[in-house]
């Protein structure tokens, strides 16, 4: 089934029945359902998939030629298919076809061709300026390389600046969205789900849930023949040179190292050398640097993993190896993982609570330009706060504060004294709104509160609806 890309779909297919050339890039990380969009848009039409290999130029020719030959040969084997003398040749047989019909031309994982044949985007940038921006071909660039996409295909040095007339950057799905996949579950396993892939489309079908998340996460994640079991080690591998290093960064990540010093400490790397792992894993989106807002990156910068798969993978795994190999992972579930759950969606939950501010909820009291954590010192007590969201307004200086408990138990009014008391360090001035997520219902008190317009209260079934 295809989900949630419905309006990069449209898009895409609005721009096919215009017939001009196209150029439309396509990025993002691996997993998030670069290529099903792909297959799904060229569904129906004559379309040259060629899928880039982490090879040399001329197996990247070889396969490319394979590509052409099955277009225009469906009912035979590519494995007859002849080699072209050269890229050169590979094109003209593009440029040959396109005149003959609307045809969509696809290369994905583009960074592996580009990089195995240098002066390939040249190329290409020379023959859509002389022979394909008048004619009809529909070409596809795809890449999930982030930053040789950004820079290399869509930045101002690249040969292939302004030659695109269009671009997607594939996110990861909603909290939201996903809900798609398995519309019958529980809100509760929704969000777990959520905090388990992150809205990875990839991830979300690997775990196929079907009758509950606890035996889909035993089946298929805690079982050591899973394909989610080695995932973030196969992912390593495939992406980096150096896995090992790259996979002991983001263990002292997540057991707790958080500051450049720390990380590299843990890892016994210089600062230096660790800041390059790290910035390729800023790359791969699996981890990201988080400031306070309102704050310029500095010494309060500190790392977070922004994959939630390879935080539940590196929170839970790990740690309960020996009974994972050995079959017995279900005896302990729910002692050695489920039990900490709801530590672990504190986070889960701060993030949807963020999503729901800037892409769903209605009538809030300020028009959001971010929507972000701060944490500092009360100068006061001296002690380190932290305010779980802070929404910065369009202009003015009025923000929203907000809290997420991620508990079964219910919210009373020291929550909303405690907000009040983290805005007054956040800011001496300003108009705030107060806000409190709770998975746990609010007592009658803060309830009254609400009536009386000094918070609005929402639950976890509020941020469904």
């Amino acid at each position: 089934m295809f989900y949630c890309r419905e309006e990069e779909l449209q898009t895409m297919n609005r721009r096919y029945e215009k017939g001009r050339f196209e150029c439309i890039v396509i990025y993002g990380r691996r997993r998030v359902g670069k290529t099903a969009l792909i297959n799904e848009f060229c569904k129906g039409k004559p379309t040259v998939y060629f899928s880039a290999l982490s090879a040399s130029s001329q197996e990247n020719l070889e396969a490319l030629s394979k590509s052409i030959y099955t277009c225009k040969n469906s009912d035979s084997a590519a494995a007859t298919a002849p080699t072209y003398r050269s890229y050169e040749d590979a094109l003209e047989e593009i440029t040959a076809m396109a005149k003959q019909q609307r045809l969509v031309f696809v290369i994905d994982e583009y960074p592996y061709l580009a990089k195995a044949e240098k002066s390939f985007s040249s190329r290409l940038q020379h023959i859509i300026d002389h022979q394909w921006q008048d004619g009809q071909l529909y070409l596809i660039l795809c890449g999930s390389s982030m930053s040789f996409m950004e820079y290399q295909v869509l930045g101002y040095e690249s040969p292939l600046y302004g030659r695109r007339t269009a671009q997607f950057k594939i996110q990861a799905l909603t909290y939201r969205e996903m809900t798609q996949f398995h519309p019958n579950l529980f809100l509760q396993d929704q969000a777990l789900l959520y905090g388990v892939t992150g809205g990875i489309p990839h991830y979300i079908n690997k775990l196929d849930v079907e009758d509950d998340l606890d035996t889909a996460l035993l089946e298929n994640l805690f079982s050591t023949s899973s394909y989610l079991f080695e995932e973030p080690e196969n992912l390593l591998k495939q992406e980096l040179r150096e896995p090992a290093i790259y996979n002991s960064v983001i263990s002292a990540i997540a057991g707790g190292a958080s500051r450049l010093n720390e990380i590299s400490t843990k890892v016994g790397l210089e600062s230096g050398i660790c800041t390059k792992y790290l910035k390729v894993l800023l790359d791969l989106g699996i981890l990201k640097k988080e400031t306070p807002i309102t704050e310029k990156t500095g010494k309060k910068t500190i790392y977070m993993i922004d994959d939630n798969f390879f935080r539940f993978w590196y929170r839970f795994v790990p740690r309960n190896m020996s009974v994972i190999s050995s079959g017995r992972m279900s005896l302990v579930y729910e002692q050695a993982v489920k039990r900490f759950y709801p530590d672990y969606m504190g986070l889960v939950f701060e993030k949807m609570c963020q999503e729901y501010l800037l892409r769903y909820a209605q009538n809030l009291p300020v028009l959001l330009s971010d929507v972000g954590q701060w944490w500092g010192t009360d100068a006061k007590t001296r002690k380190e706060i932290q305010i779980d969201i802070v929404g910065t307004s369009v202009e003015g200086n009025e923000y929203l504060i907000g809290s997420c408990k991620y508990r079964n138990e219910k919210i009373g009014m020291d929550e909303l004294e405690l907000l009040r008391n983290y805005a007054s360090v956040f800011r001496k001035d300003g108009i705030f709104h107060y806000y409190i997520f709770s998975k746990g219902g609010f007592t009658p008190a803060l309830l009254e509160a609400e009536k009386q317009g000094e918070v609005t209260l929402l639950t976890l079934d509020d941020l469904y609806q």
